[in-house]
């Protein structure tokens, strides 16, 4: 069962929003293939806003996700392609369906 998750908030910079949209969806394979990882969502809320959300069963799998290729990519490009750093909150799952 899910009881864990993560949301990652992201704001593109100026001119950046389709490197951003670009680079959340190549990030799908990598996320499919970290076994701890049971879902994972990229999302657009708006022209610059997207955001990332994934589930994981423990606390040991979210925390080896947060060190995962796809955590390191989106750091190590967070100066690029955001006007504010990543905001990334962990959550606790209360209820799904």
């Amino acid at each position: 069962m899910e009881k864990f998750a993560l949301l990652a908030a992201l704001q593109a910079k100026p001119g950046k929003e389709q490197e951003v949209e670009n680079f959340l969806k190549a990030a799908q394979p990598l996320a499919k293939a970290e076994p701890g990882t049971i879902r994972w969502y990229s999302f657009k809320i708006g022209p610059s806003t997207f955001g990332i959300f994934d589930t994981f069963a423990d606390e040991v799998s979210r925390d080896a996700h947060l060190t995962g290729e796809i955590a390191v990519a989106l750091m190590g490009r967070a100066e690029e392609l955001f006007a504010v750093p990543p905001k990334i909150e962990k959550l606790e799952i209360l209820a799904s369906k």
